[in-house]
């Protein structure tokens, strides 16, 4: 561990799950750490590892040049940082806002940083708590980037990787909503599986060794789709979306069948009736992004 990261001390503002993984990677790193929370009492475990539990968010703010804010959105960033004694003590100061919201949030916030001489940085947090701290830590930051060079050493205490994805200060965000867009969309795929498996007698628990199968296809399809989407080719060899409907059909129908919602499969049944229907049959299922986002 370098001296820097010894030398170093940070703030960490909000003390939820994942602020509390986040002041005990600092803590473990060595890093000197103030940490403040609305809600009093979930600094002690913290403080009894060696964190000092400030009094207000402005004494906070004051006790490092450098604090992290991770809360549940950015309307409780603003009613924390945005009061005058706070915004006062942050100038001149470095802010990290590690809280997850949308880019078009994360770009007024570097205004209102900027016209208060707040140093801004913005970031996203890609893995659950229990990696923070550890190798498999995920870490995306957007701003300046000679800010985040300064504070490098100091958000390396976090373990994992980081990655610095643009001066636009909106694009750690905007990648955040695109994955977990991914996410959550295959969650809700999985459920609505495990519902039509159930309703044919198969459990959740036969199907999820063949459920891992399928995920397993996905990467490389990632990787494929990513060149075809980029390069706009959308090749549908092996696999056309007239192939994808069919199959997409069936999934309707048999869903419906048990009286099961379908919503979301007609809805991307749709997308690809009506990239058929403008002539690109033979072309791969993700020529429907060019409906989603037009050129």
């Amino acid at each position: 561990m370098s001296s820097n990261t010894h030398q170093s001390a940070v703030t960490v503002l909000g003390l939820g799950p994942m602020g509390r993984a986040l002041a005990g990677a600092f803590l473990a790193a060595g890093v000197r750490t103030t940490v403040w929370n609305r809600t009093p009492g979930k600094e002690r475990e913290l403080v009894e590892r060696g964190a000092t539990g400030a009094r207000s968010p402005e004494e906070a703010v004051a006790a490092s040049p450098l604090t992290v804010v991770c809360v549940v959105n950015y309307d409780a960033v603003d009613a924390v940082v945005r009061r005058d004694e706070v915004t006062g003590a942050l100038k001149g100061r470095t802010l990290v806002n590690l809280t997850a919201d949308t880019p078009d949030r994360a770009r007024e916030s570097a205004a209102w940083a900027g016209a208060h001489g707040v140093g801004y940085l913005d970031g996203a947090i890609m893995t659950p708590t229990p990696t923070i701290g550890t190798p498999a830590g995920v870490f995306l930051h957007s701003g300046p980037e000679e800010l985040y060079r300064e504070h490098r050493p100091t958000l390396d205490a976090l373990g994992g990787t980081h990655t610095h994805v643009g001066a636009d200060i909106g694009r750690a965000a905007a990648y955040d909503i695109a994955l977990l867009d991914l996410f959550w969309t295959a969650m809700a795929g999985y459920a609505h599986a495990l519902a039509v498996a159930r309703a044919e007698g198969i459990s959740a628990r036969e199907l999820a060794p063949f459920a891992k199968g399928i995920g397993a296809i996905l990467p490389p399809l990632f990787e494929e789709g990513a060149a075809d989407v980029d390069s706009g080719t959308y090749s549908g060899e092996g696999n056309p979306i007239t192939s994808a409907v069919s199959s997409m059909a069936h999934i309707v129908h048999t869903s419906e069948a048990h009286g099961i919602e379908a919503g979301v499969m007609r809805a991307a049944e749709g997308l690809a009736r009506r990239v058929i229907g403008r002539g690109h049959g033979d072309d791969g299922f993700l020529r429907v992004t060019e409906l989603l986002n037009p050129r």
